[in-house]
């Protein structure tokens, strides 16, 4: 049986946390900031988790 090839478009958006959860990119980070408040603008620097019912598949895309 062949290898199982890495998604590299997940590998390259998703983390694995030492607890083995799945971290993200906020969404809405790209343009129009200028209507958005400044508390709002630094929450979405930080990373977020991924919903332990997707985590599953996104593993299995990342490990390959």
């Amino acid at each position: 049986m062949p290898k199982m090839k890495t998604n590299k478009a997940a590998a390259k958006r998703f983390k694995v946390r030492k607890s083995g959860s799945i971290s993200r990119g906020q969404q809405g980070t790209t343009h129009l900031f200028t209507g958005r408040s400044r508390k709002n603008k630094r929450n979405l620097r930080k990373n977020a988790a991924v919903h332990e019912n997707q985590a599953r598949t996104i593993k299995r895309l990342i490990q390959g």
